[in-house]
């Protein structure tokens, strides 16, 4: 039952319910299962190439999971509170108000979870064909990656249980694998004696990043996007079994798991690869590894592994991040088909669909649009400097207009290279980090918040070493959110505009509604 903090609104009370039927290891496997996904396999490659530095790499990836652990500790006690579907949309609406609530899941229901879905879905198609030497066209890579999708949504609307057994399996295989590849250059050990160069973790290379700042914060940007999704068990507090104790376990140790895993994989690339490997490997810096030590056979099987965590971690964004969008159209703040829960299946079918939907819609925009401009013009390579050099022939009152006409026409070769030349994952992946930071930043503020305004409610679970942990996790978010806007500033502002554009659909949609009984916003 929802906890008595929060009831559930009374025009949802009559109908269908969504049951408590997952317990606290499918909990747990939600956890690891939403985080384990294509980070860890396609990023550290880039990550080398950023901080060129094992002991900076190190210390990001201990970082990253620190900071996992300090939000883990303050989402517990808020999912403890209010246990209901929709996690981080519901704690920033009892904290912040409705309106902030919407942005969140604005956000997150029609721009960000689905572009994770498209991004993973198209890393699987293209871990699939490496492993059978395949060269799909580009509409063959869109149609399978949407029928992959359509399928994965279906299970998860027959019920939460099938949902939650596939995640459980495919927990169990992608984590199990992840820990063989970590343990494998060790075991060869006593077989192999060149199996692990130890004096790879002393090896260097010039950064791509020149100051330290900058490592830190393009490093930690990469390695938050292999932790994302570490509070994924959160939406679905509605359907676990005693949430007021299995949630924090389940974040806990899921986070646990993650980042011994993580570390115990960093230390077997580096192990096997000088730094210079690690930056030529590029995404596929654990196919080389394995191939290193067992051959193409070896590399083979590492992308069945990759496919096996990211159809893992789709399933997982289908079964956690629907109960967002249901939550706000239980709420009405959003159509309110979106709160309904199947008769039959017992889950939030159209918020299911709807997810999947805008998933496959990302991927063929993308599709269509990389395929514009594939016979399009490349921009030439000195088209800035020429720029530059009919401004400073301009003078007089026409300078500020060339130099605004100027940077648009770069923005836009900037948009056209990036559709031409980048991976339909890379267009997926990098909206990704900036926005969610920002509500996973204002989640954590929560706790202080509500610990502030409504210090009367129940807190079954509550955050160790409070105000503390909370301050500690804001502080190193507020500075990261900084780099990433000056160092990332097409993905920064491009987040920021997705989340602007939420605002007058709010208030467009609240006043056009039909008349229903008002709560506050609060």
């Amino acid at each position: 039952m929802p906890s008595e903090n929060s009831p559930i609104p009374a025009t949802a009370r009559n109908e269908p319910r969504l049951v408590r039927a997952l317990g606290p290891w499918i909990a747990i496997a939600v956890v690891v299962g939403n985080v384990i996904g294509s980070g860890i396999f396609l990023k550290p490659g880039a990550i080398a190439d950023a901080a060129g530095d094992f002991r900076v790499i190190l210390a990001m990836w201990i970082t990253g999971g620190a900071l996992c652990i300090l939000g883990g500790l303050c989402f517990a006690e808020l999912a403890a509170m209010f246990p209901q579907a929709g996690g981080l949309y519901v704690y920033l609406r009892e904290a912040y108000g409705k309106p902030v609530a919407f942005l969140c899941g604005w956000n997150i229901v029609l721009f960000g979870t689905p572009a994770s879905c498209a991004a993973l879905a198209v890393a699987f198609i293209g871990s699939f064909a490496n492993a059978i030497g395949w060269h799909p066209s580009l509409f063959a890579e869109i149609g399978m990656a949407a029928m992959m999708i359509g399928s994965m949504a279906l299970v998860n609307i027959l019920g939460v249980v099938w949902g939650g057994r596939l995640q459980m399996m495919f927990t169990l295989v992608k984590a199990g694998f992840l820990g063989l590849v970590a343990l494998t250059p060790f075991v060869l050990l006593p077989v192999l004696e060149t199996s692990v160069d130890w004096t790879n973790y002393g090896s260097r290379i010039e950064p791509h990043q020149p100051s330290l700042a900058g490592q830190i914060g393009t490093v930690l940007l990469a390695v938050m996007w292999a932790y994302n999704g570490w509070h994924g068990v959160t939406p679905l507090a509605e359907e676990v079994r005693e949430p007021q104790r299995n949630i924090p376990f389940a974040l806990l140790g899921g986070i646990g798991i993650l980042i011994t895993l993580y570390l115990a994989a960093n230390l077997a690339y580096h192990g096997v690869l000088s730094m210079e490997e690690m930056r030529a490997a590029g995404d596929h810096v654990a196919e080389r590894m394995v191939g290193k030590l067992l051959g193409p056979s070896g590399a083979a099987a590492i992308s069945v592994v990759i496919m096996c965590s990211t159809f893992g971690a789709i399933n997982t964004n289908l079964l956690t991040v629907p109960r967002t969008s249901f939550a706000m159209g239980r709420d009405r703040v959003f159509f309110s088909a979106l709160g309904r829960v199947h008769e039959k299946f017992h889950t939030p079918a159209a918020a299911i669909a709807v997810m999947a939907g805008m998933a496959i819609l990302l991927i063929v925009c993308a599709g269509v649009g990389k395929h514009w401009v594939s016979g399009a013009q490349a921009t030439p390579a000195n088209s800035s400097s020429a720029a530059d050099n009919s401004e400073r022939m301009e003078s007089g009152p026409d300078v500020a207009k060339s130099t605004a006409k100027s940077r648009n026409e770069n923005l836009w070769a900037r948009i056209l290279d990036s559709l031409r030349n980048d991976s339909l994952f890379a267009l997926f992946t990098n909206f990704v980090i900036f926005s969610a930071s920002i509500f996973y930043a204002l989640g954590v503020a929560a706790v202080v918040v509500l610990r502030i305004r409504r210090p009367d409610l129940a807190r079954p679970y509550r955050t160790f070493a409070y105000p503390w942990v909370p301050l500690a996790f804001l502080l190193v978010y507020i500075w990261f959110l900084g780099q990433i806007y000056l160092t990332k500033p097409l993905e920064s502002r491009m987040g920021l505009v997705i989340i602007a554009l939420g605002v007058p659909v709010y208030w467009m949609y609240r006043k056009l509604q039909s008349p229903t009984p008002k709560h506050a916003d609060t």
